[in-house]
């Protein structure tokens, strides 16, 4: 998450997401950088309206909250449990493509 906190506030103060960029902000807040996660994110956002999917993700967000404030939480080994080992097998070319989708 580090990695995509890095670029909103990259974005939120107006300056350009660049791989310089995002890896001088996680290195100052002591992360380990991982060049590939990090050029992955660029390239991701690369044609991403920021404002755009923000404003989309907060709309959507009170529909995701939705059954867990009526006391729908998923029973123990259910599907958060699941969707967690599956995310596990992901490739970081995979798992970047699941970030472009969340921004496209």
């Amino acid at each position: 998450m580090e990695y995509v906190y890095s670029a909103m506030l990259l974005h939120s103060a107006k300056k350009e997401v660049t791989e310089e960029a995002v890896t001088s902000i996680l290195k100052s807040a002591g992360v380990e950088v991982d060049a590939a996660r990090v050029k992955a994110l660029v390239a991701s956002l690369k044609d991403v309206n920021i404002d755009e999917a923000i404003e989309k993700a907060v709309v959507a967000a009170p529909v995701a909250a939705a059954p867990a404030a009526s006391g729908g939480a998923p029973a123990e080994g259910g599907a958060a449990e699941e969707k967690e080992e599956k995310e596990e097998g992901k490739t970081e070319e995979e798992a970047a493509e699941g970030l472009s989708s969340l921004f496209g």
